[in-house]
């Protein structure tokens, strides 16, 4: 293959990755979406193997083998309520990848050799730099994501002073790894430059992502994503390979693009949040309200003077659905999805707010609901389908608390004050199904669950109360 043609190659595949991006940024064709880059994905891996003449080491075929069962593997076993760990764990393996490279490239294993060995030795040293960062971040939010760590921000005395103090001594690791190899007949270690280079991105990626709370850890899963993309962008500067910087590059900017789309959504600020800012607990409210007697879990069956459930799920010509984290936790999509079928066979018009960030990643909620075959042209992102919820006739929460809690309006000092959030505290009748009354995953209390009339509790499990609801419509 000649450079020319392998140059107009990688060109086409990377227009086509970017092609199944985009796809994969409408619900219609997000499947498609992920095929095409995937595809594109394979078709650069075997293009380089042919450019660089290594297709005949029979080695490559076993590990890319490997790979392939351990990938299928967590595709048949890892269920979708764990999918926002294992992406976390994946942003890590590609960090950790690009890590190698560097390493590699560093120590000059192979047969490569590059016409520029200090820009090669500098690139190199940042991959490993970003690679490692990634890759730690990524293993304490998936700690995080799995409760195998505390979700609350963990902050350290002095804490940015050991982030300043990391970021400095990499900075000079990277300008040090010019001389490397005696380059300028200046003699550097390279063993020196690599422990110092793995050890201080270690700690600032334990650093950086340990005071993180869980509420914006969607966030920063986004950004992992994002560095991981870089990291394989750098690492192909520091061996030459074209299609590797460009796909490296076309992930980090799509990742800093959704982080940027995230924390709009979510009023917040990249550096607040990667600080801690936006985790500390408190509860002043500028506009405090009188707290009623928190109301039991009972339907309004058992309200002398009131319809019943049936009466006013029945009657309702127009309900929208609000689903949460607790909606995956039960696995009850499908249930969901039988009771909008009573509820349009009764004649009304279903829908479903989506919050950009409910559930714990970005399309977490669509993707549980296109597995009960809801159509896609009922879902509604939240500033489309906000200012509907004071007109619908009633509301059906599952599983949802952060992303529907007013307190975001108006208790400052609190992870949530700020985030727009939605409207359905202005709906006439709310139906709640969460498992109980506790806080959601920022930690602050609902004042929707006590400070006004028209909500009906139903705790307890979710596919319980959803079978309740459906018998009402039978």
């Amino acid at each position: 293959m000649t450079p020319t043609l392998y140059y107009v190659v990688c060109a086409v595949l990377s227009v086509t990755v970017l092609l199944g991006i985009s796809m994969m940024s409408r619900v219609k064709t997000a499947v498609r979406g992920n095929i095409i880059s995937a595809a594109s994905v394979l078709a650069g891996i075997v293009v380089t193997l042919l450019y660089n003449r290594i297709a005949s080491v029979g080695s490559i075929y076993v590990y890319m083998l490997v790979g392939v069962v351990i990938g299928s593997a967590f595709a048949v076993r890892v269920k979708m309520i764990q999918m926002p760990q294992l992406v976390a764990l994946l942003n890590g393996v590609g960090g950790l990848a690009s890590a190698l490279v560097g390493i590699l490239t560093l120590l000059g294993v192979g047969q490569w050799v590059s016409d520029f060995p200090v820009f090669s030795n500098v690139t190199a040293v940042l991959a490993i730099v970003v690679g490692v960062i990634t890759l730690v971040g990524s293993l304490v939010a998936a700690g995080k994501l799995h409760k195998l760590l505390s979700q609350r921000p963990v902050i350290w005395k002095n804490h940015a002073v050991v982030l300043n103090f990391s970021l400095i001594v990499l900075t000079v690791s990277v300008v040090y790894s010019a001389f490397a190899g005696n380059v300028f007949g200046l003699p550097a270690d390279v063993a020196l430059i690599l422990l110092i280079s793995i050890a201080f991105s270690t700690l600032f990626g334990f650093a950086f992502s340990i005071r993180v709370g869980g509420a914006d850890m969607p966030i920063t899963i986004s950004l992992l994503n994002s560095l991981s993309g870089v990291a394989g962008a750098i690492a192909g500067m520091a061996i030459s390979d074209i299609l590797l910087v460009s796909v490296g590059g076309i992930v980090g900017a799509s990742g800093l693009f959704l982080t940027q789309i995230m924390c709009r959504s979510m009023n917040r600020s990249l550096m607040d949040i990667l600080t801690g800012k936006t985790s500390v607990s408190g509860k002043k409210v500028v506009q405090p309200q009188p707290v009623m007697e928190e109301p039991k879990s009972e339907t309004p069956d058992e309200q002398p003077g009131k319809p019943s459930a049936g009466e006013i799920l029945r009657n309702a010509r127009s309900v929208i659905i609000v689903p949460g984290y607790g909606m995956a936790l039960a696995q009850a999509q499908h249930l969901v999805r039988q009771l909008a079928d009573k509820l349009e066979a009764n004649g009304a018009e279903v829908r479903y707010a989506i919050h950009p960030v409910a559930g714990r990643m970005p399309g977490h909620m669509n993707v549980l609901l296109a597995e009960a075959d809801v159509p896609y042209e009922q879902l509604y992102e939240m500033d489309v389908i906000n200012g509907d919820f004071k007109d619908t006739d009633a509301v059906i929460v599952i599983g949802a608390n952060d992303v529907l809690n007013p307190a975001a309006r108006d208790a400052v000092d609190t992870p949530i004050y700020g985030m727009p959030v939605l409207n359905v505290d202005e709906a006439p009748e709310v139906f709640i199904c969460n498992f109980d009354l506790s806080p959601g995953y920022a930690g602050v209390e609902n004042p929707l669950y006590t400070k006004r009339s028209g909500v009906h509790l139903m705790l307890g499990d979710a596919k319980e109360s959803l079978s309740t609801m459906i018998a009402w419509l039978n």
